[in-house]
């Protein structure tokens, strides 16, 4: 993937945060979020006992005892604070996090998310994941869409471990927006220059939606 298509990812998850909000950001694409905020005052919190994260800086102001969840150099906003990792979860786990974007390692057609363990392979540690998609009021997916080995990421069952029962609300990627409900997924804008059709192709969970409805937004 691109740069630019994460940044693209970035930037249509920013969308959907509000004024006055906490939104705790996962690591890889959602760590680049701070940069396109543009005017909303949204309170960014890093599990690792941050609240407040600024725009990236250059590397002349870098700082790297001030660290995303991805461990790339931040900034302190105005009025941030920092705080032990313990009262972090507490955050978290309280119920005080109005939104977690996170990535994924699957993504099945009801939103339930995989995002710590592949199978067969070296587990580091579960880290916030589980308690992010148990305790967010809301859940953003910021993904590409395939694997690096080629396999869709939103599939119709996981065969990822699971991160937990709750399920995410949308899955941002390169090409698409979806939304999920009990009744599965649903298509609700296009990102890139691909057709639903090809979309189907690079999918594994079956999607419903709406020409009238789908949004157009190719250049993000």
């Amino acid at each position: 993937m691109s740069q630019s298509e994460r940044i693209k990812i970035a930037k249509r998850v920013a969308k959907e945060m509000s004024d006055g909000e906490v939104v705790n950001l996962g690591v890889g694409i959602p760590t680049l979020i701070p940069d396109y905020l543009g005017d909303k005052k949204v309170f960014l919190q890093s599990e690792n006992g941050l609240l407040g994260i600024g725009p990236t800086p250059d590397k002349e102001h870098t700082n790297m005892d001030l660290i995303s969840a991805s461990k790339k150099p931040i900034t302190m906003d105005v009025g941030a604070s920092l705080f032990d990792s313990s009262d972090s979860f507490v955050m978290i786990r309280g119920g005080h996090v109005d939104m977690a974007v996170l990535g994924a390692l699957q993504v099945d057609q009801f939103g339930e998310i995989a995002n710590w363990a592949v199978p067969g392979k070296t587990i580091l540690g579960v880290g916030g994941a589980m308690d992010l998609v148990a305790g967010a009021k809301r859940i953003v997916i910021a993904s590409r869409h395939l694997a690096k080995d080629g396999n869709p990421k939103l599939v119709e069952k996981l065969t990822f471990p699971s991160s937990g029962v709750r399920k995410a609300d949308m899955l941002v990627t390169e090409h698409a927006v979806f939304k999920f409900t009990d009744k599965g997924t649903e298509l609700i804008e296009i990102l890139s220059d691909i057709s639903v059709h090809e979309l189907k192709n690079i999918t594994r969970a079956v999607f419903t939606y709406s020409n009238e409805k789908i949004s157009i937004n190719r250049h993000g």
